[in-house]
């Protein structure tokens, strides 16, 4: 228990988080989040569309895409997946801004609670991104965006 307690205070001011109780069972959420065709249509911000040129959900696979902004702007991302527990956890490190993610699936009355925590190396790193990026809306805006896209879906 005090473990956890260090840890919850070491990432104290590094961290973005975000959670959501989505209206899908369990396993249609990891599925739509571990494959390829679903993710294309609902990852990202609004307005912002994917090329997923590789995603290989098991540790140490890749996950290589482009967001495409409303606005023409392309981002480059790259993703190495570092531990599954389908259907339950995700974690992966993200290349370029650096950051760890996990993301936590559990059952809740025939619902999901997603949680999803961008871990950054330092604070500096952590606010650099939310404001560059606008990573804390453009992290709600997803979730919403995969909501909607588990409700219609189920």
């Amino acid at each position: 228990m005090a473990a956890r307690n260090s840890d919850a205070a070491d990432s104290a001011g590094r961290e973005i988080v975000a959670t959501r109780l989505l209206n899908a069972p369990r396993a249609l959420v990891w599925a739509v989040w571990t494959d390829p065709k679903h993710v294309a249509k609902w990852w990202g911000p609004n307005g912002f569309t994917n090329t997923i040129r590789e995603m290989d959900v098991k540790p140490g696979g890749r996950w290589r895409f482009t967001m495409h902004g409303p606005d023409g702007t392309d981002y480059e991302n790259e993703v190495v997946f570092t531990e599954i527990v389908k259907p339950s956890l995700l974690a992966y490190d993200h290349v370029s801004p650096k950051f760890h993610v996990t993301v936590t699936f559990a059952e809740e009355g025939g619902k999901t609670r997603l949680v999803m925590r961008m871990l950054f190396d330092n604070k500096a790193e952590r606010d650099d991104v939310a404001e560059k990026y606008g990573a804390v809306e453009g992290l709600n805006q997803t979730l919403n965006r995969l909501a909607g896209y588990v409700g219609a879906t189920a």
